[in-house]
């Protein structure tokens, strides 16, 4: 059995269970629903939480009273922490969450993790070599359906998958304007919401070969072609598969879609279909279905609380163990379709 000093030094190596000692860099509204799902859903302790708007991680301190409030990354890292959760703008994703990484600590960041696929390889492979726990908020992962979805499909269900439809159209645009600029942002709704649809695609199909990727983008219903100075607002992408399988990819913001936004992730296959929809224009209900001919049969429907899951998901393996899971390199390879979609 271990001694108290061999116990405290197998959990800092990531042999045994722990109660991880978390920091939270950014804590607008995503990053405080995350806050909020971590704290309920796993056992951790909130020790800092840092954002440059005062206010903004002051009212964090409700959920977690006895954190300390600082005000940057580097003050994070002051603290005895096990890892961090990064909720920021976009451009600061990869250089904070290497800072972390090279640091010591496991680190969960929202998406997109780099705004490029070199940018997204690098944060790899600072986790990697730092053997530290790396986690991206794909939290579409964690709606029942779509896991029901993946199961289904992997277990051959529905015959040999032939082609997907993957839509998200969302009737607003952000409302920060670091969104529309290229640099900061890396790109409009393909970056924002066609990276859950590819993550989607790849996810459920199992890592798939890819022989050839295209698609058009558009800004205010002009076709952008070399255009570097504006993000989309538009897109529509098709992905070929090396098994002869076609991933069709559309999203958008500001679109007139008659409701709030429109989300659907369809599979076909040679025994029949799978989908998910969300109900009514909601951004969180959903209807997952089985087709088979004509008919169809409901497998889910809401209510679910699905959007902390993946942060606790992380929080409870970061319990478990500290080091390095290999699973978060298919994020390298859904930032490279991203790329090629983009002509980059």
């Amino acid at each position: 059995m271990n001694t108290t000093l061999d116990l405290a030094q197998s959990v800092r190596s990531g042999d045994v269970t722990a109660k991880p000692r978390l920091g939270f860099i950014g804590v607008g509204w995503i990053g405080r629903h995350r806050m909020e799902a971590i704290a309920r859903g796993a056992e951790v302790e909130i020790v800092a939480i840092a954002d440059p708007v005062q206010d903004l991680a002051r009212s964090a301190r409700s959920i977690a009273p006895d954190a300390i409030t600082v005000d940057s990354l580097e003050d994070v890292l002051q603290e005895n922490l096990d890892g961090v959760v990064i909720a920021t703008p976009s451009a600061l994703h990869a250089d904070q969450s290497i800072r972390a990484l090279e640091a010591g600590l496991a680190v969960f960041c929202q998406k997109p993790l780099g705004r490029t696929a070199e940018e997204t390889r690098r944060v790899v492979d600072a986790a990697r070599q730092a053997d530290r726990l790396l986690g991206v908020d794909l939290s579409y992962r964690l709606v029942e359906g779509i896991r029901i979805i993946r199961q289904m499909v992997q277990a051959g269900e529905i015959g040999d998958v032939f082609a997907a439809n993957l839509v998200f159209h969302n009737a607003y645009g952000p409302d920060k304007p670091w969104f529309y600029d290229p640099k900061l942002s890396g790109g409009g709704c393909l970056i924002d919401l066609g990276v859950h649809l590819v993550d989607l695609a790849f996810w459920i199909l199992g890592s798939p070969g890819i022989v050839g990727v295209s698609g058009r983008l558009y800004s205010q219903g002009e076709l952008l072609v070399g255009r570097t100075d504006r993000v989309e607002d538009y897109v529509t992408a098709r992905i070929d598969l090396a098994s002869g399988a076609g991933i069709d990819l559309a999203c958008s913001w500001n679109l007139s879609a008659g409701c709030n936004c429109v989300i659907e992730v369809t599979f076909y296959g040679t025994k029949g279909g799978l989908s998910l929809r969300n109900v009514d224009g909601s951004y969180f209900d959903f209807v997952t279905e089985h087709f088979q001919g004509t008919s169809r049969r409901r497998i889910t429907g809401p209510p679910e609380e699905w959007g902390g899951r993946a942060a606790v998901a992380w929080a409870c393996q970061l319990a478990r163990s500290n080091r390095y899971d290999p699973a978060i390199e298919d994020i390298v390879t859904v930032a490279r379709v991203l790329d090629w979609i983009y002509n980059r």
